[in-house]
């Protein structure tokens, strides 16, 4: 990239980094909409309980 200037490397990170906040956005939304934090306690104690054979 010889004679590249930092600014026009801004104009290509830029949008990247928008994009990937974007899709992060997406997929916490998601995970909301989906139930994933629902029953935090249950999962917390849900380890310490020894399986029945």
């Amino acid at each position: 990239m010889e004679g590249c200037k930092p600014l026009s490397i801004l104009l290509f990170l830029i949008p990247i980094a928008l994009f990937l906040g974007g899709l992060w956005l997406v997929m916490f939304l998601w995970t909301l909409k989906s139930g994933q934090y629902e029953d935090m306690d249950g999962a917390a104690s849900r380890i310490l309980i020894d399986p029945e054979d």
